[in-house]
C-alpha cells in the first residue's frame, strides 16, 4: 500500500519503539495539509500536546499562530510536527535513542509533503540540518538545498521565556515570504525559445 500521511499518524499513535510511549497520553503525529509548502519542526509535544495529540497546542502554538498571522498566515496553511512524537517526562530535552527511534517517521513525512521551505524551532531540530551549530547565532540564516530553504528560528517556547527574543522571531519568520518567491521563480517553467524559421541561418553571409 502506498504511503500516506494517514498511515505514519496511525503507526506513530501506537508506536512502542522506545520507553516514552509508556508515559503517554496520546502520541502527536503532526498535522496540516499533505501539499504544504512550509514545515515547521519542533522538538517534543508538552503538556497540552501530549493531553490533545496535537503539535503546538498550548501557550506555544498561540504564539506561533500570532508570528504565522504576522505574514499574513494561519496554521491551516502549514504543516507542523516534531523531532519526537511522544511527551518526554517533566519536558526534559530528547535524548539520542529517542530521536533515532522517531526519525523515520519524520523522514517519511518530509519525503511525502515536499515542503519548499522547513523552519526549524530550537535546536534539536536544527541540528538535523546545521549540526554543530548553535541556534543563537545562526537564527534567520538560511541554507538552500536543490528547491527547499532551511530556515532555523528559535523555538516559541524560549520567546515566552525569554521577551528579548520576540522581535528577533518576528524578524525571522518575515523572511518565508520573499523565500517562497524566490522558490516560486525558480521552480517556474522556463519559456521555450521561439521557434526558428526552416533554413534560417545566423552565419554571417561571404561578400563574394
Amino acid at each position: 500500500m502506498p504511503d500516506s500521511l494517514e498511515q505514519i499518524s496511525s503507526e506513530v499513535r501506537v508506536c512502542q519503539k522506545c520507553p516514552l510511549s509508556n508515559g503517554r497520553v496520546h502520541a502527536v503525529p503532526g498535522e496540516g495539509p499533505a501539499d504544504a509548502q512550509i514545515m515547521f519542526i519542533g522538538e517534543g509535544p508538552g503538556f497540552h500536546e501530549d493531553q490533545q495529540g496535537r503539535p503546538f497546542v498550548g501557550a506555544s502554538g498561540q504564539y506561533l499562530e500570532e508570528l504565522l498571522a504576522g505574514i499574513g498566515m494561519n496554521r491551516r496553511q502549514v504543516y507542523i510536527a516534531n523531532v519526537i512524537k511522544c511527551r518526554p517526562p517533566g519536558n526534559r530535552d530528547p535524548e539520542p535513542s529517542e530521536l533515532a527511534a522517531c526519525q523515520g517517521y519524520l523522514d517519511r513525512q518530509i519525503e511525502l509533503i515536499q515542503p519548499w521551505v522547513i523552519v526549524t524551532l530550537g535546536r534539536f531540530s536544527m541540528a538535523r540540518y546545521f549540526p554543530g551549530q548553535s541556534i543563537s547565532r545562526i537564527h534567520g540564516r538560511t541554507k538552500r538545498v536543490g528547491n527547499v530553504y532551511y530556515l532555523p528560528m528559535f523555538h516559541p517556547a524560549a520567546a515566552l521565556r525569554t521577551p528579548e527574543l520576540r522581535a528577533e522571531m518576528g524578524r525571522d519568520i518575515r523572511r518565508i515570504p520573499e523565500l517562497l518567491a524566490e522558490l516560486a521563480a525558480a521552480r517556474a517553467p522556463k519559456p521555450a525559445a521561439p521557434p526558428q524559421a526552416d533554413g534560417e541561418q545566423f552565419e554571417q553571409l561571404s561578400l563574394f
